[in-house]
């Protein structure tokens, strides 16, 4: 019995033994990583529990390398705390304890620092524990470019041809490079789709990716784009980024040839420069073309021609053709082309044409042309008529002149002919009125012209009273409605100058009477005295008198030119003629002393002197006495003269 209870007693301790050891059990929690990039600051924590306080415990920090090996870099027993130097991130990093978690910050992270850290929590009572984290550290990449093939693909390849490469640089962990065609990302299929890549480890320990895209091209593939998607890892989440897009040169033979005209563009006319491109469906540089014309059997060894100043003879059907080099294969296709044209204008009749007086004109235009024309005749510059025919009612000298048809294509700018008609009007000459028939003039030449009217163009002739006939044959002109003649008279004295103008149906003249005009200066020392001449002829009559008061010389009147035939004129020249008759026979009385005036009156007497002193004798009615003004204006008494 005693035996027994002994052994229960023994039991029961064992028990109790082993219930304590694991109450006093040491508990740690760690993370399984934690990522941060490069040059950033990593912290990394350890939680733990134990019945023991901080200054029961043990606590030490291991990093761990291949193969299973571990080095402490740090250790805390109690208080005191114990840093390895040897380590490579000794300097940068800390271990700070609170509330039962020691936290490991390592400062400005290498690449170097990617490791799994332990940490492990040790009691007084033999109970430990431990836990570990991953450390990752991430480098961003940097952007990726890609390069495509200079060089054309032909469709006719029997392998695989490289397309382009895309290429990224320092990147940690590796980038991954996807390519694209056309947004949908292709798949590797041997013989027809092959990406081979390579990866380059720095000496930094980043890494950089080139891949090779090389793919059987086919006809389709002219108008793809192809690009690159670099995915790579940054702390917390996957980053992707794209390449531009690339084109490739596909090339392959056509399948069909057009031929068209390039340049003028719409309807074509003579004289144009005509502009033939031809062009295949395909894209292969060592395509031969050779251009056609089938009416004239003329070839081109080239895909564009330049015809110039074409006429209708270039008219007709081109034709382009395209060899294949590599299977000599040809392949044709036509245009046809045609030249408008519009041929000189014909007026009938013929260039001149001779009407007479009150006679009706009719004279048709017309112009052959592959379009619809439109025609107007134009005298001087402005349109008579709209049509191809001419027609002029009751002609006279008016209607004489050049008329000119106007032909027109309204479908194209600028293709237009022309022809012109001479009309001319016979009939007896007419003398075209002439604003002056008298001239006076101070000048030593006198120009005359005289224009007539008539045709056959009229012969002029000039007569001059002087005896002088003007050299009329330098100086005639034919116009469209007969002859001008201007002449250069000398004037030396009055003269009469006489236009005439014949043909075989009449004649005219006209008469141009010349003033020769003469300068008189009287100069006295305070009054000078100008007096005109009067003029009479059987057409007109010029009375000119002039009266000037000064201390100067007077200078020459201007020439009067004036014309009338009125009777009113007429009357007037008789009584000025009477008028001056009268004047004269009173004054040559009155200087024989046949008249004498007691009643105020005296004479006017010139006295003569070295100084050719004139006199005036200044009357008045309320007085008796003259007084008589000398040259110095002093009072002169009559017994005096």
């Amino acid at each position: 019995m005693a035996v027994r209870d002994s052994a229960s007693l023994l039991v029961g301790l064992v028990v109790l033994l082993h219930t304590w050891r694991a109450w006093a059990a040491v508990e740690v929690n760690m993370k399984d990583k934690v990522e941060v990039n490069l040059g950033e600051k990593a912290q990394i924590p350890c939680l733990y529990t134990s019945d023991d306080g901080i200054g029961g415990l043990t606590i030490e920090w291991f990093y761990e390398k291949g193969l299973g090996v571990k080095k402490r870099f740090f250790q805390q027993a109690g208080l005191m705390k114990t840093v390895d130097n040897s380590t490579h991130f000794t300097e940068r990093i800390s271990v700070n304890h609170s509330n039962n978690t020691m936290m490991l910050t390592i400062r400005d992270v290498k690449l170097e620092d990617q490791l799994d850290y332990i940490c492990a929590v040790k009691g007084l009572t033999d109970g430990s524990g431990e836990g570990r984290t991953k450390l990752r550290v991430f480098v961003k990449p940097e952007p990726p470019t890609i390069e495509g093939v200079q060089n054309g693909i032909s469709v006719n390849e029997e392998v695989t041809s490289l397309v382009g490469s895309c290429e990224v640089k320092n990147g940690y962990p590796r980038p991954n490079i996807t390519w694209y065609k056309d947004n949908m990302p292709l798949r590797i299929n041997k013989n027809e789709v092959e990406v081979e890549s390579t990866v380059t480890t720095q000496s930094s320990g980043l890494f950089s990716v080139k891949s090779e895209l090389k793919k059987k091209i086919v006809k389709e593939d002219k108008d793809a784009l192809f690009y690159c998607e670099v995915t790579y890892f940054v702390a917390g989440s996957t980053m992707m980024s794209e390449t531009r897009q690339i084109n490739v040169n596909v090339l392959y033979p056509s399948t069909a040839v057009k031929i068209w005209v390039e340049s003028p563009k719409g309807k074509i006319k003579e004289g144009d420069s005509i502009e033939l491109h031809c062009k295949g469906d395909g894209n292969n540089p060592s395509s031969l073309f050779l251009i056609k014309y089938l009416k004239g059997n003329a070839n081109w060894e080239n895909d564009t021609v330049l015809l110039e100043n074409v006429t209708r003879q270039n008219s007709g059907v081109y034709e382009c053709i395209s060899t294949n080099t590599e299977n000599f294969e040809d392949i044709s296709n036509n245009t046809e082309v045609f030249v408008n044209y519009l041929d000189p204008a014909v007026v009938m009749p013929n260039n001149v044409m001779v009407m007479a007086k009150g006679n009706e004109l009719k004279a048709t235009c017309n112009a052959l042309s592959s379009l619809q024309t439109k025609t107007a005749w134009f005298k001087n510059g402005q349109e008579v008529s709209e049509g191809h025919t001419l027609i002029l009612k009751n002609v006279t000298f008016d209607t004489a002149g050049v008329y000119k048809c106007v032909v027109t294509v309204p479908e194209i700018e600028g293709m237009t002919t022309s022809s012109s008609l001479r009309v001319h009007v016979e009939g007896q000459p007419e003398i075209m009125e002439t604003p002056l028939t008298v001239i006076e003039t101070f000048d030593k030449t006198v120009e005359l012209v005289c224009d007539v009217r008539g045709y056959p163009a009229p012969t002029i002739t000039w007569i001059v009273s002087d005896g002088m006939v003007p050299d009329s044959d330098n100086h005639m002109t034919t116009t469209d409605y007969g002859t001008k003649s201007v002449v250069m008279v000398d004037v030396t004295s009055n003269a009469t100058a006489v236009c005439n103008a014949s043909n075989e149906h009449g004649t005219d003249m006209r008469t141009f009477n010349i003033k020769a005009k003469t300068i008189t200066n009287t100069t006295t020392a305070d009054i000078t005295t100008n007096y005109s001449t009067t003029v009479i002829n059987t057409t007109t009559a010029v009375i000119t008198t002039n009266y000037s008061t000064t201390a100067a010389t007077a200078s020459p009147p201007k020439t009067i030119k004036k014309e009338s035939n009125g009777f009113i004129i007429a009357v007037l020249i008789v009584c000025v003629l009477l008028l001056a008759i009268l004047g004269s026979v009173l004054y040559f009385l009155y200087k024989k002393g046949k008249i004498c005036g007691r009643a105020g009156k005296q004479d006017l007497t010139r006295e003569k002197s070295s100084k050719d002193n004139i006199v005036v004798e200044m009357k008045s009615d309320n007085t008796e006495e003259a007084i008589l003004l000398g040259v110095n204006g002093e009072k002169q008494p009559p017994n005096d003269q």
